[in-house]
């Protein structure tokens, strides 16, 4: 993700409110800005890759990640201005 102009401004407020170096803040922001744009299937590969690592079966492992899943925010689908309309009229 490239910082746009509402991400430099972050950066530059984050550095100002903080400790942090500008290189920190927007080290920071696009660290963030990369984990809430991971899609559903990265996500699920990811902590199924990890989890095993860790030695865990993957029925341990799918219960881990289903539970993870519903308190995880994911980016929103991209949809055309017709779905759009269609949702709000049916």
């Amino acid at each position: 993700h490239m910082p746009d102009r509402n991400d430099t401004d972050l950066i530059k407020h984050l550095s100002q409110i903080t400790a942090l170096s500008e290189m920190q803040s927007r080290q920071i922001v696009e660290e963030v800005l990369a984990y809430f744009s991971e899609n559903i299937e990265s996500f699920i590969t990811r902590r199924h890759r990890e989890l095993q690592l860790q030695g865990l079966s993957n029925k341990k492992i799918f219960e881990i990640i289903q539970t993870e899943l519903n308190s995880r925010l994911f980016p929103a689908e991209k949809i055309s201005e017709r779905k759009i309309r269609r949702v709000i009229y049916g």
